[in-house]
């Protein structure tokens, strides 16, 4: 007869205090990271929790304190912007002592499946980020958990937002300082927040009094029809009059447009500048070099986290500015080529 070898038991908090010499109740507070202990009791406490591989019970913690501790977070599969996000609430939950589960959305998998997946869960509260749920059907979620939206203005429901408006505003003021007079965007179709790109676009060229010519023109968030887009375009004007300027809708569509402004043998930046929006892995890229509108994720993370764990009635909305990176596709200095203003 085999018998197996029982399961390593788990170090609990008693056996860190043994271990490091001080009570239980000194642990715990060294632990969770609270005031009353001594620089010396902490490095003890905690040289002795890395030593045994502790780590604390969340069940039991919830348990007693009959919550969950834990959020749900939707967002989109393959859109660098989201897995950045991901990334910083991670980081925003352990510091706030909750954890996340994660309910991916696809074209296999539904946003409101997704959500209800997480409900079945248990988790305290959702951070959706840049959900296509209808108004309707995001507040009738809201009745059953508290649902913080990223990335897109819900009417009654907290949002954490970047200021799009402002976004685009430092791009066409960038481009328009560098010399350029002829622009066009990209726009992102039926995308979260394309329609706010597109009218701030709009404004900043009627703002210039006639200095600037721009036209928007439809488009979407991926790179094969970004790319399918601006080729159309450009065939329908005579290349004296195709813009020097592309402002994209995100850095993907970015992509895409550089594949087609380079199919027709032009220079980047030279013949055509070209800006993306959002900074993610894609602009940074050593072939793209992409000029782009930074939005802020670690502080888009930390209000969604502080929104989600101290829920308030209400539509409070919090708003980060983006920040401008110049890079070497749209740069700092005006450009001479052939097709320059």
């Amino acid at each position: 007869m085999t018998t197996s070898n029982p399961s390593p038991k788990r170090p609990t908090l008693t056996d860190v205090a043994t271990a490091s010499g001080v009570s239980v109740a000194l642990a715990s507070i060294v632990l969770r990271n609270a005031e009353g202990a001594s620089e010396a009791s902490r490095q003890k406490v905690k040289e002795a929790a890395a030593a045994l591989g502790y780590r604390p019970d969340s069940r039991a913690r919830s348990l007693r304190s009959h919550r969950s501790r834990t959020l749900g977070l939707t967002l989109m599969l393959g859109e660098p912007l989201h897995a950045q996000l991901a990334d910083a609430l991670y980081q925003e939950a352990e510091i706030n002592g909750y954890e996340l589960i994660l309910g991916a959305t696809s074209t296999q998998r539904d946003e409101q499946r997704t959500m209800d997946t997480l409900i079945d869960a248990g988790v305290e509260g959702i951070i959706a980020v840049a959900s296509s749920l209808s108004p309707a059907e995001i507040s009738n979620l809201a009745t059953q958990v508290p649902v913080i939206s990223l990335l897109r203005k819900y009417t009654g429901i907290p949002s954490v937002l970047t200021d799009e408006a402002a976004g685009i505003k430092h791009l066409v003021e960038h481009l328009a300082d560098t010399g350029h007079t002829r622009l066009v965007h990209l726009d992102g179709g039926s995308a979260v927040a394309s329609r706010q790109r597109a009218a701030a676009f709009a404004k900043a060229i009627s703002h210039s009094a006639g200095r600037l010519h721009g036209e928007v023109v439809p488009a979407g968030a991926s790179e094969h029809i970004a790319a399918q887009a601006l080729g159309n375009y450009l065939e329908q004007l005579d290349p004296e009059h195709w813009p020097t300027a592309v402002i994209a809708f995100n850095d993907r569509s970015a992509l895409g447009a550089r594949q087609t402004i380079l199919s027709r043998g032009l220079r980047i930046p030279q013949d055509m500048a070209l800006t993306g929006f959002d900074d993610s892995e894609f602009a940074r890229l050593a072939f793209a070099d992409l000029t782009t509108s930074q939005q802020d994720v670690s502080a888009l993370a930390a209000s969604a986290m502080n929104l989600a764990i101290a829920p308030t009635s209400g539509s409070r909305t919090v708003k980060h500015p983006p920040r401008l990176v110049i890079r070497s596709s749209a740069p700092g200095t005006p450009q001479a080529g052939p097709h320059s203003s």
